[in-house]
């Protein structure tokens, strides 16, 4: 009976849960997944976790009181975690367990460059594997093929076959279990197949040949792969060459190497050694300038002007070697440069050009650069490019104050 004051304070409030009560669950959940025997009953089981999941989402349980103690939502939760990963673990096996092995393997065959002992490596691990399904299923499934890609898809056809097969993980898991230790059988020996990759630069190097150039009688200098550079640089045989520059690692391989493809200038070479250009490396823009591939243009145009002197003369030097008209703007643009050799290169790398449309920017450089051997250049150049308006300009300087500009002008005068 009530005596008039309120107790509302004290009560607990509606739908507040126990949490000896989701304790009493959590051990019954843990009390029936140890005695499940079937997929239903580990069904069953889940949904008995979600429920309680839900549960203790939506409870206010107490805070522990002490800093040492464990807080008893976390602690319920990392239970449920638990119960939900010995749940995972008693499920199966399936049939997708072992198609998924067998997939990502046919996946990893087909990605996968092998050596020669790594192909065979694989038809044995996939014949192997045939064998044994084969046997499980009493089914003719074998895998018999050297080839990478016929293994490949053998294995395929293998994986839909069992795909296709109706096993219960109940009534039939013996079997499944026999499948999926085959297929991780597969997977084990696969994985330890010889790929490209495991090999060293040398052994790449001698597995695709490159040393086969070396004989008694050549194998003169140390190292023996610069040995075999030169010897392919004798014979103009590019593709093992550019082979090593990619391999090799070495500054002093990389340097040589360089070197052999400046002296013959390949134009296989072009994307290598664009892509050194790229970093601004001095010697990859010299080679470029050699190839003369007008590719190389656009990349070229963003090393002037920068303030590295070094690289914009080279950057010049390979602008006119190139002779693209699509550089004319862009080198016609560094006539105006504070330093003089670099205009004076400039002025000569648009006389190899030869565009018409550079005689106006270098009449005027002949009339008012400061620098006489700038003006001789451009003299030069105009004699270049070689058209009558070009000649004229340069041959008004005739008797020009400064020999240099002399000597150019009277060659305009004599064309």
């Amino acid at each position: 009976m009530s005596n008039g004051e309120d107790d509302t304070d004290d009560a607990e409030p509606a739908g507040a849960l126990d949490p000896d009560d989701l304790e009493t669950r959590l051990d019954d959940a843990a009390e029936a997944l140890e005695n499940a025997e079937t997929e239903a009953d580990l069904d069953t089981i889940e949904t008995t976790l979600d429920a309680i999941e839900e549960d203790l989402e939506a409870a206010d349980l107490p805070e522990p009181e002490d800093d040492d103690e464990e807080d008893p939502q976390e602690a319920m939760e990392s239970r449920l975690s638990d119960l939900r990963n010995d749940l995972e673990e008693q499920r199966g096996p399936y049939v997708s367990d072992v198609t998924d092995i067998v997939d990502d393997e046919v996946a990893t065959i087909r990605d996968t460059r092998w050596t020669e002992d790594g192909e065979s490596e694989v038809a044995e691990a996939a014949s192997a594997f045939g064998e044994s399904i084969s046997e499980t299923l009493d089914a003719p499934l074998s895998v018999d093929t050297d080839d990478i890609e016929e293994i490949a898809d053998e294995l395929e056809t293998t994986s839909e076959t069992i795909g296709d097969t109706d096993f219960d993980p109940d009534e039939d898991a013996e079997i499944i279990s026999e499948l999926l230790d085959a297929a991780q059988q597969l997977s084990d020996d696969i994985d330890a197949a010889e790929e490209w990759d495991d090999l060293t630069v040398r052994e790449q190097l001698q597995a695709q040949g490159f040393y086969d150039v070396l004989d008694s009688e050549n194998r003169k200098d140390y190292p023996a792969e610069w040995n075999a550079v030169k010897l392919y640089t004798q014979e103009k045989d590019i593709e093992p060459i550019l082979t090593a520059l990619d391999r090799f690692e070495s500054d002093f391989m990389e340097e040589n190497i360089l070197s052999a493809l400046e002296q013959i200038a390949p134009e296989e070479a072009f994307e290598p050694i664009h892509e050194l250009a790229q970093k601004r490396n001095i010697q990859p823009i010299r080679i470029l300038g050699r190839i003369g591939d007008d590719r190389a243009c656009e990349t070229l145009h963003d090393f002037l002007g920068g303030g590295d002197v070094k690289l914009e003369k080279t950057t010049l030097r390979a602008l006119g070697t190139i002779g693209s008209e699509e550089s004319t703007q862009a080198v016609a643009n560094r006539l105006v440069a504070d330093n003089a050799e670099i205009r004076s290169l400039a002025a000569r790398a648009l006389g190899l050009i030869g565009d018409t449309r550079a005689i106006d920017p270098l009449a005027r450089v002949l009339d008012e650069d400061d620098a006489d051997e700038v003006r001789a250049s451009a003299a030069w150049a105009l004699n270049q490019i070689g058209t009558e308006a070009a000649l004229d300009s340069a041959a008004e300087y005739a008797d020009d104050r400064s020999y240099i500009v002399q000597v150019e002008a009277e060659k305009a005068t004599g064309a």
